[in-house]
């Protein structure tokens, strides 16, 4: 973003750009008089005017004249325009040529003004100080000057064309600032671009934070509980100490290997270098089971089918779905049960786990936090569908979470 500076050095800054806009001219009259001099005589001043407005048009149709006058607007003029690449089109083309002939146009229209005003603002008062006169003419007009009061208005009229000077250069930078956005600013096309790319990159984050969340807060919450085990085991069973402290060390470095895997994804982002696609699919369950076994929770797992058969973007977000059920049931003690089954065009996922007899309801709706909605996008994204909460049978209330995916498009 640009800090608008103060009024008084903005209002020298567009007298720059308009002195830059008058610039424009020079060449291309140039080219106008060559122009004028092969046509007829009669025809010469059309002739003339005609090639060097055409030339200026031409001049903004290129894409580093489009860059230059952004640049000179941002700078000179406070637009704010975002820059923008500079070769899009016709359309773009276009718009940049007409903003060429507007600052040219308005440019030399402004230093006219100026001279033109600023003249007689300075010779009339000092015909008066001299003592008045009449040998001055000012658009074909002597007007009579006497000296004394009575050709004080003189300072008046001085006033009033300075004043006209001022005001037409407000009336520029106005112009121009107005017009800078729509015609050097992103086309319609740009700007949806514009939307589309920070939606991608919202997505982006949001899949980062989902692989965060749940492969680092999974293991984040298998070591806690593998960790206060193995401190209660080290004296009584240093074997299965060890063996938990193994699991821990396992645990890790699987976790390591998937923040690598999304910091690659960052680096490829910034420095275009690929990354390596997420290993974890439902291949990967007989190891992700044992971790949490290995915590001392109890497990019971059942899979039907076969977990090669699932399409690679879904195995992964099976597995990720299975690791966010279990992390969340390790939570709290019991029994947990998955149930996964492979069929010919979806695939089926059920954990539950007893819910404690002293949580309140709205407490355990609550538990899941980001990571069920983590699960629900993750569904979503593939058009399955999902649903989690506590539910009351036989064996007392439990918290169940049942998740189906699609393995392939419906005809």
């Amino acid at each position: 973003m640009f800090r608008t500076p103060p009024a008084s050095v903005s209002y020298f800054l567009a007298w720059i750009h308009a002195i830059l806009g008058a610039a424009l001219w020079l060449p291309t009259a140039v080219g106008g008089v060559v122009a004028g001099a092969l046509a007829p005589t009669p025809a010469r001043p059309g002739v003339f005017v005609a090639t060097t407005v055409l030339l200026v048009l031409v001049s903004g149709l290129f894409g580093i004249s489009r860059a230059a006058a952004i640049r000179l607007g941002n700078a000179l003029l406070h637009a704010e325009i975002p820059p923008t690449s500079t070769a899009h089109g016709w359309t773009t083309r276009l718009r940049s040529a007409g903003w060429t002939l507007l600052h040219a146009g308005s440019g030399a229209a402004l230093l006219t003004v100026m001279f033109q005003a600023l003249f007689p603002a300075a010779a009339l008062p000092i015909l008066w100080i001299r003592g008045g006169g009449s040998d001055a003419t000012f658009y074909g007009m002597s007007p009579s000057i006497d000296g004394g009061w009575s050709g004080s208005w003189t300072l008046f009229v001085s006033l009033g064309l300075v004043t006209l000077v001022v005001a037409a250069g407000v009336g520029y930078a106005g112009l121009l600032r107005w017009a800078a956005p729509r015609l050097l600013g992103p086309s319609a096309a740009e700007r949806m671009a514009a939307v589309q790319r920070h939606a991608d990159q919202l997505a982006h984050r949001n899949r980062l934070a989902r692989e965060l969340h749940d492969s680092i807060g999974h293991t984040l919450t298998a070591t806690t509980i593998q960790a206060a085990v193995a401190s209660t085991l080290i004296d009584s069973d240093p074997q299965r100490a060890r063996h938990t402290m193994g699991s821990i060390e396992q645990a890790s470095r699987t976790a390591l290997e998937d923040l690598d895997h999304v910091l690659g994804v960052l680096r490829e982002d910034t420095e275009g270098t690929p990354s390596r696609q997420p290993q974890h699919t439902l291949t990967d369950l007989d190891a992700l089971l044992q971790r949490v076994r290995d915590a001392g929770t109890l497990l019971d797992a059942v899979v039907t089918g076969d977990p090669d058969q699932v399409p690679a973007p879904v195995s992964r977000e099976a597995y990720r779905i299975v690791q966010e059920g279990l992390t969340n049931a390790m939570r709290h003690p019991g029994p947990v049960t998955v149930r996964i089954s492979v069929g010919q065009r979806r695939l089926d996922i059920e954990l539950t786990n007893p819910m404690p007899t002293d949580q309140p309801v709205d407490a355990a709706d609550r538990r899941g936090g980001r990571g069920l909605a983590g699960i629900a996008e993750r569904v979503h994204v593939l058009r399955g569908e999902v649903t989690a909460g506590p539910v009351t049978d036989h064996t007392g209330q439990s918290w169940r979470l049942v998740a189906w995916l699609p393995l392939r498009s419906t005809p």
